[in-house]
C-alpha cells in the first residue's frame, strides 16, 4: 500500500494486524506512526495496551511475546518496534507472519530499504500490510509544503512556498518547524505570505538573499553589494552567513545549469519544472534570468562560488565582506 492509502485506513479506523514499513523519510515514517496512536488507541487504553520497542536494545523473543498478549480493556493492542533491521533475533517474526494476532496491531520499522529477498523481510513482504516511504525529490517540495499548510486550513502563496523551499531545503522536520512557525505568525490571517517567510527565518524585506539574486540578474553591482552587507551586518556570524549565502546562491545558479540542459532537450514547461526542481509558477523568471546567464557564464559562476566556499571554510585569510565582495564581481562580470 501507498502511504497515503494507510494513512486514509488509519483516519477511518481501518487496522491490518501487521505492518512492515521502511524507507528513507524517517520524519514521513514518525507521521504514519503518530496517526496510528491516534486512532487505533483511546489515551487512557495507551497505558496497558500500547509497547514501543527499538531494536538496539531489544530481544525478538520479548517482542513476539507482547505481539501475542491480548488487549486489557480495550478492542486492540499496538505494538512498536523501531530499528527492526537491528533487532535480535528477528527471524522469529518468519513465523509470526503466518500467523499474526488478530488483536494486536504490530507495526515495524526499519530506517533503510532491508534486503528484501532475505528473511525475515521476505516473510513480511509477503504476509504484512507493506509500505515504502521514499524520501521526497526537490520537485515534490513545494506541494508538501502547501499540503502542511492547507492542514491547519490555511493557504500559502506560491512566492512563500518557493522561498520556504530555499531556504530549508528537503529535510521534512525542519520544514514542518517552520510551517508551525508560520501558523503561528499568521494568527487568525488565512493566507501565509513571503513577507511572513522572511521574518520567521530573520531575513529583512528588502536585504535577503532573494533580492541578492534579482540584483545579480540585473547586473545592479551596488545593490547587490548593498544587500550582502546588510545581511552581513545583521548577524553576528559574518562567515557563517556568508557561507549561506554562498550555498543559497549555488543553489540558484544550479537550477539554471538544469534548465539550460531543460531547454537544450527541447522539454515543455512542465517537463522542465520538474527537471529544475521548482514550482511551474517560477519557471517564467527562471527563464528570463538564464537569459543573462549562457552557459558560459554559468562555468564562471561555480567556479567564483566554489572558490568562495574555500576561502570561508579557511582557505583565506580574508575577511568574509572582502570575499563575497570579490565574489559578486566575479558572477556580475
Amino acid at each position: 500500500m501507498s502511504l497515503e492509502q494507510v494513512k486514509t485506513a488509519f483516519q477511518h479506523k481501518n487496522f491490518n494486524p501487521l505492518y512492515f514499513v521502511y524507507g528513507e523519510e524517517a520524519f514521513l515514517m514518525d507521521e504514519l506512526q503518530q496517526l496510528l496512536l491516534e486512532n487505533a488507541l483511546q489515551e487512557h487504553e495507551k497505558d496497558f495496551n500500547l509497547d514501543i520497542f527499538y531494536g538496539t536494545d531489544s530481544q525478538a523473543i520479548n517482542v513476539i511475546a507482547a505481539c501475542n498478549a491480548f488487549p486489557m480493556m480495550a478492542e486492540k493492542r499496538v505494538v512498536i518496534v523501531r530499528e527492526f533491521e537491528k533487532l535480535s533475533g528477528n527471524l522469529l517474526f518468519v513465523d509470526y507472519a503466518k500467523n499474526p494476532n488478530p488483536t494486536c496491531i504490530v507495526f515495524l520499522v526499519c530506517n533503510k530499504k532491508p534486503a528484501l529477498n532475505t528473511n525475515p523481510y521476505k516473510a513480511l513482504n509477503t504476509s504484512a500490510t507493506v509500505v515504502e516511504v521514499k524520501a521526497l525529490k526537490d520537485a515534490q517540495i513545494p506541494a508538501w509544503i502547501e499540503k502542511k499548510i492547507k492542514s491547519y486550513e490555511k493557504t500559502i502563496k506560491p512566492d512563500a512556498v518557493q522561498i520556504l523551499a530555499d531556504l530549508i531545503g528537503s529535510n521534512l522536520r525542519d520544514l514542518s518547524n517552520e510551517v508551525d512557525k508560520l501558523i503561528a505568525l499568521a494568527g487568525t490571517r488565512t493566507e501565509v505570505n513571503k513577507d511572513d517567510v522572511l521574518e520567521v527565518s530573520g531575513m529583512l524585506r528588502e536585504h535577503n538573499v532573494f533580492e541578492l539574486q534579482k540584483a545579480l540578474v540585473e547586473a545592479n553591482y551596488a545593490k547587490a553589494v548593498l544587500i550582502t552587507e546588510h545581511i552581513l551586518r545583521q548577524k553576528n556570524n559574518a562567515i557563517g552567513d556568508s557561507l549561506i549565502l554562498v550555498a543559497t546562491l549555488s543553489t540558484f545558479f544550479t537550477r539554471l545549469w538544469k534548465l539550460a540542459y531543460a531547454k537544450s532537450q527541447r522539454q515543455n514547461e512542465s517537463q522542465m519544472a520538474t527537471t529544475v526542481g521548482i514550482s511551474p509558477y517560477f519557471l517564467k523568471e527562471y527563464l528570463n534570468c538564464l537569459k543573462h546567464y549562457p552557459l558560459a557564464r554559468l562555468n564562471v559562476a561555480f567556479s567564483a562560488l566554489l572558490s568562495a566556499d574555500y576561502e570561508l571554510k579557511g582557505g583565506s585569510t580574508r575577511p568574509p565582506a572582502t570575499i563575497m565582495h570579490l565574489l559578486l564581481q566575479k558572477l556580475m562580470h
